[in-house]
């Protein structure tokens, strides 16, 4: 049946994949509309008419405003002036958090391509990350979800399969989130990655000048390292097809290239530069050889893996005029074409051949047309396929076979590649090999460079450069202050009953609840924490605002907003806190001496509307937060309890805060299932809504070690 079905037509992917094309060039369509009808609204002509003419002016203005702007026409947020009032009224339709109709045929697009993506691969439908942004993008309220569901596929540290499984689609999400406004591409760009089109070169490339020009700027680095003695005994010895591609997978980890200098059959010293693809796992400043980088490799020329290996080549003092061969896997794939593109280094070096795995070669010429160029592919790697087929080139080499290894990412890998050229595809081995059979002789010198993105500060520079300590935890040892690359936070805040908020304090008599009138404040904090130290994990803590634990006064918490907050006396106690992971449940209790346990929470605080949900614990928080305005940084200083002592943690913050007086939040609470529950119940904190709330939509933060207080 399966055979018949092909017979009959093209595969179902393939026509999600022109319907999908068809799609968003009905969304092009829509948005030239949207242009058009926004420059008729605004043009002097209708506005002098207006003026003139206000019955029959104001109409059509009306007329035309109401099409822009309802949920029937163009969508809430279709306006385009560039200032003025229709950039107000655009403005004003994203704050209400409308989507035009143009962004959601868009949308509808990337739904089908994803389909598409799920149907050649059905293996990614079983990863939790694929399936929840597949959910997110069918989510027909929110486009926005796609972009909080991609955001979660880098909480894990080891994050290469649900990144593996965006590859075919990750332009369609940059695409989408350019349309969203809060893309850094540009409109042309996104349209352009939407309607599934590779960018063009700027200006300049290869027409007789540098893309590259800018090495000495500071962009990438190149620093020569020593391999270990177990590496070092590793690398080929003499020249070969096979011993360059083992060398790559012997050093691809940790963003290495290698430069071998070979003795020819003909006694002349040839160059052969060998560049690693994609390293697994979440992103890193400070290496090239990340997803980040793979991205702009694809897209763009111009990168910092290439011009990293470029000042690896200039380092190791290859001579100008030299021979030179090119032979990489995947992303280093990519980079090494840059380079071969590049007319200036074809001028500087003779780039005679270009040999890579794993990466698709079909659209890149390099700029001296004698450079003979091979590319090999496993049919089933998906990461090739994103750069689309060429224009075929006479001096070329292709091999594209249905390999063995059918499941991404492991068909990417270098090692299959290898193994499949010794076994499925020796014939193309053995062809690669008389190319360069200029290059087969003894390896007289090898050099290797550990590559970096120059140019970039330390992660969280300048607020998270601090002076750092191990402490020992049962969970192993942590550097503290513990900080906070990337996370996202909302505090509740409940008016409630003085005396029953105090029955949660510790029985002693100088820790008293804060009062602000005849109400004193619990807080309800809920925190999405994707990078830090100590790994991602969320957070949902209950604490109480109390007053100076030795000279209360009535005004403390007033005077403490206008003090730093290493000299502030009033604090929050932490009455219950419930935490994602058990290493930070560890340090929660060892070095703050806080109340944790170990409850899992799904938790999104980067929308419009704030959702948690947390069934072990049996916690829910749901709805939107409401008009908001900025305030100062939330700092804050928590108290926790030790035996006999007090144990204060500082909390430094930097990101945007707002404060919301008047939220649309509900608390729910399906059962006691623990202590945060328990206490919750007893504030009654369910029958109420919060008095305001202040939101961190995205924020870097550093806790200090607890410092133990006599009291």
């Amino acid at each position: 049946m399966a055979a018949e079905r092909r017979a009959c037509g093209p595969p179902a992917a393939e026509m999600l994949r022109e319907c999908a094309r068809d799609v968003v060039a009905v969304a092009e369509g829509i948005r030239e509309v949207s242009a058009r009808t926004s420059s008729a609204l605004f043009a002097p002509a209708l506005t002098g008419s207006a003026r003139r003419r206000p019955r029959t002016g104001v109409a059509a203005r009306w007329a035309l405003l109401r099409t822009l702007t309802n949920r029937q026409g163009l969508g809430g947020s279709a306006i385009v002036a560039p200032d003025g009032v229709g950039h107000l009224l655009g403005a004003a339709g994203e704050a209400l958090g409308r989507a035009s109709l143009a962004q959601l045929v868009a949308v509808t697009s990337l739904r089908l391509r994803i389909a598409a993506v799920l149907l050649d691969h059905p293996e990614f439908g079983r990863d939790p990350g694929m399936r929840r942004l597949a959910d997110a993008v069918g989510a027909d309220r929110d486009p926005e979800a796609a972009v909080r569901a991609l955001r979660a596929l880098f909480k894990d540290r080891d994050a290469q399969r649900p990144l593996s499984a965006l590859a075919p689609i990750l332009a369609d999400l940059l695409a989408v989130r350019g349309l969203l406004d809060e893309d850094p591409l540009s409109d042309e760009t996104a349209w352009a990655l939407a309607a599934g089109r590779r960018l063009t070169a700027a200006p300049g490339r290869g027409s007789g000048t540098s893309h590259l020009a800018g090495t000495d700027r500071g962009v990438g680095a190149a620093q020569a390292v020593e391999p270990s003695a177990q590496e070092a005994t590793s690398l080929a010895t003499e020249g070969s097809f096979l011993g360059f591609l083992r060398n790559i997978d012997a050093l691809a980890g940790d963003a290495r290239v290698l430069v071998q200098e070979v003795r020819g059959p003909d006694g002349v010293l040839r160059y052969v530069v060998q560049a690693p693809g994609t390293a697994p796992g979440r992103p890193r400043d400070d290496s090239p050889q990340d997803f980040a980088g793979a991205w702009r490799n694809l897209f763009l020329t111009d990168s910092p893996y290439a011009r990293s290996i470029l000042l690896a080549i200039r380092d190791h003092g290859i001579p100008r005029g030299a021979d030179l061969a090119l032979v990489g896997h995947g992303e280093g794939g990519i980079a090494l074409l840059s380079l071969a593109q590049d007319d200036e280094f074809c001028r500087a070096y003779r780039v005679t051949h270009v040999a890579v795995v794993g990466a698709q070669t079909d659209d890149r010429s390099p700029a001296d047309p004698r450079t003979w160029v091979a590319g090999i592919t496993n049919r089933h790697d998906i990461v090739p396929v994103l750069d689309g087929p060429g224009a075929p080139h006479p001096n070329r080499y292709r091999v594209d076979y249905p390999g063995p290894t059918r499941e991404f990412p492991r068909c990417h890998l270098l090692r299959v590649y290898i193994d499949d050229l010794e076994t499925v595809i020796p014939q193309a081995r053995a062809d690669v090999d008389r190319a360069l059979a200029r290059y087969r002789g003894p390896v007289e010198r090898t050099r290797v460079y550990r590559l970096r993105d120059r140019g970039r500060p330390p992660e969280g520079y300048p607020f998270l450069a601090v002076p750092t300590a191990g402490l020992a935890t049962s969970a192993g040892p942590v550097d503290v202050p513990v900080r906070y690359y990337d996370s996202s936070a909302a505090h509740l805040c409940f008016p409630v009953d003085t005396d029953v908020a105090r029955s949660l304090l510790p029985d002693v008599a100088w820790m008293v609840p804060t009062r602000l009138g005849r109400r004193a404040l619990a807080v309800l904090s809920l925190y999405e924490h994707r990078c830090t130290t100590i790994g991602p994990y969320t957070e949902l803590g209950l604490s109480v605002l109390v007053d100076d634990l030795w000279r209360p006064h009535a005004y403390d918490l007033a005077a403490d907003l206008l003090r730093r907050a290493d000299l502030r006396r009033t604090g929050r106690y932490v009455v219950a806190l419930a935490v994602g992971t058990e290493e930070a449940r560890a340090v929660a209790e060892e070095l703050w001496a806080q109340p944790a346990v170990h409850g899992a929470a799904d938790v999104e605080l980067q929308g419009r509307e704030l959702r948690v949900h947390a069934p072990e614990l049996g916690v829910s928080v749901e709805g939107r937060p409401g008009p908001g305005a900025r305030c100062p940084e939330a700092d804050w200083v928590l108290y926790g309890r030790r035996g006999e002592s007090t144990v204060r943690t500082l909390v430094r913050a930097h990101g945007r805060p707002r404060v919301h007086a008047r939220p649309r939040l509900r608390l729910r609470l399906d059962g006691a299932h623990g202590s945060l529950a328990r206490h919750l119940q007893i504030l009654e904190l369910d029958a109420v809504r919060p008095g305001f709330v202040l939101t961190s939509p995205r924020f870097v933060a550093h806790r200090s070690a607890g410092a133990v207080l006599p009291r």
